[in-house]
């Protein structure tokens, strides 16, 4: 498969997917979000890849949506402005969707400013690691528009919701140590070592079973909107795939063995 503005690597179960508009510091256009839609699909769809690390290549992560489209929402005709904007929201909605429900573990390898769309793209990963130059900054209010990636949901259940305001309605830069400090970033690395960093990390969350990576990340993701009864429910339902799955019926022969040696 060939992409032109990301760029997708597959090396030992692990995918990384670079943004690749080093020149616009990795702002997305249509054009990008149609590619990193489908290699979403593809990453969720592949049984062989386990994990996935997202991040920019040159000196951003993502500085948010690309001005050029901006220009260009504002030049239709008045009467199509509304339904242009909301086609193009269903589009950006779909692509931090298919980030926020990835079966697998995913974790955004920030290298840098990751601005308005850019910081929602981040926080719409599982995991946050960071290098030195790395920000964050949620600057729609600068632009009369509200987070529209999603940062309205993922933000507050970060950092909490009165911060989450705060960050969202000045719009200023958060910097890595305030950004580690409110539990934005999760881990920190060296430039030079941050994406192998991510990918070690990828490998480390991913070792175990797919089934129940994929099933428990579908039941947390929704911890918040849910009553533990329905938690407790769908928890009950999982358990019963993961008792059919290969992976449990080979790990528990395998401690069975394991146990009859010893004795």
């Amino acid at each position: 498969m060939s992409f032109t503005l990301i760029e997708l690597k597959v090396e030992e179960g692990i995918a990384t997917l670079y943004l690749n508009r080093p020149e616009k510091r990795n702002a997305v256009s249509d054009d990008m979000r149609s590619e990193l839609i489908e290699a979403l699909e593809t990453v969720a769809a592949d049984k062989l890849i386990r994990a996935l690390v997202l991040t920019g290549n040159g000196k951003g992560f993502c500085a948010g949506g690309d001005i050029s489209g901006m220009e260009k929402r504002m030049k239709a005709p008045v009467g199509e402005i509304a339904y242009n904007g909301w086609h193009r929201q269903q589009r950006v909605h779909h692509a931090v969707s298919l980030l926020h429900t990835m079966p697998k573990p995913t974790i955004a390898a920030v290298n840098g400013a990751a601005s308005g769309l850019g910081a929602d793209t981040a926080l719409a990963c599982d995991f946050i690691m960071a290098s030195e130059g790395a920000s964050f900054t949620w600057s729609y209010i600068n632009r009369g528009i509200i987070p529209d990636g999603g940062g309205m949901y993922f933000l507050p259940r970060r950092v909490g919701l009165v911060k989450a305001k705060e960050l969202i309605f000045s719009g200023r830069k958060v910097d890595l140590e305030e950004a580690v400090q409110i539990g934005i970033v999760d881990r920190l690395a060296k430039s030079e070592s941050l994406v192998a960093d991510a990918q070690v990390w990828a490998k480390e969350l991913s070792k175990g079973s797919a089934t129940a990576l994929a099933l428990g990340k579908t039941i947390l993701n929704q911890t918040f909107e849910t009553s533990a009864a329905q938690v407790f429910a769908q928890g009950s339902q999982a358990q019963g795939i993961c008792y059919t799955s290969t992976e449990h019926r080979e790990s528990v022969l395998a401690f069975l063995e394991k146990a009859t040696v010893k004795k």
